[in-house]
């Protein structure tokens, strides 16, 4: 079966979404708690990459309720039931790809993802923790919790199968679509060092979520 546009498939499935994420895919309530704990308390402007319909973002504002969001996310389905769900909130939503834009100057205190990066290949993943690290503020923090590979094996595995994928139906190596290429924790951490954040911490996991805490 050919692979899904991100786009079509997440515009597809967002009725059942948010049941998915939070019953079946274990670590993400811990992990959506873990996020919201790791941010500094000084929040006023945050980076959502990947926002989705914004499940991350209830403990984020159960904590921080006056915080100035921008969220991107492909799908503007998506970004229309934050809306829906955050009526009152100031989120300012942009819908596309966001591999492909500019994230500015140094002016958020505070970036994250979840479950997102896992479709990005290393190279990617690498040149959008750069544009994380140049749009925070000096002791600014991005926190990402991410579908992880157990081992190198599987990282290894899961990339050949979606290249393999993508070589079988034609698809361009910058298209987004649904493939996931997890890659291990220890993978991870290297490219925010070599993206140039300084620290970089495990704070949560439970089954193949992880949540790192990365400073600037």
């Amino acid at each position: 079966m050919k692979p899904e546009s991100m786009k079509d498939f997440f515009d597809a499935r967002i009725e059942e979404y948010d049941r998915h994420m939070l019953d079946e895919v274990v670590g993400c309530r811990g992990g959506y708690a873990a996020m919201a704990a790791a941010l500094p308390d000084e929040l006023k402007y945050l980076l959502d990459l990947g926002a989705g319909t914004g499940l991350e973002l209830a403990p984020i504002l159960a904590r921080f309720p006056d915080v100035i969001i921008s969220a991107i996310d492909l799908s503007g389905k998506m970004l229309a039931r934050i809306r829906e769900k955050y009526p009152a909130v100031h989120i300012t939503a942009v819908a596309g790809d966001y591999t492909k834009m500019k994230l500015g100057i140094p002016f958020f205190e505070a970036a994250v993802s979840f479950q997102s990066f896992h479709h990005l290949t290393p190279e990617a993943r690498l040149d959008m923790y750069k544009k994380i690290h140049g749009a925070l503020k000096p002791g600014g923090v991005y926190v990402e919790g991410d579908y992880t590979a157990c081992d190198e094996a599987e990282e290894a595995a899961m990339r050949d199968a979606a290249e393999a994928a993508r070589r079988e139906h034609g698809i361009a190596e910058d298209a987004m679509v649904h493939l996931d290429i997890p890659l291990t924790a220890a993978h991870t951490e290297a490219l925010l060092h070599e993206a140039g954040f300084s620290e970089v911490e495990k704070i949560f996991s439970e089954g193949a979520t992880v949540v790192l805490l990365a400073k600037k």
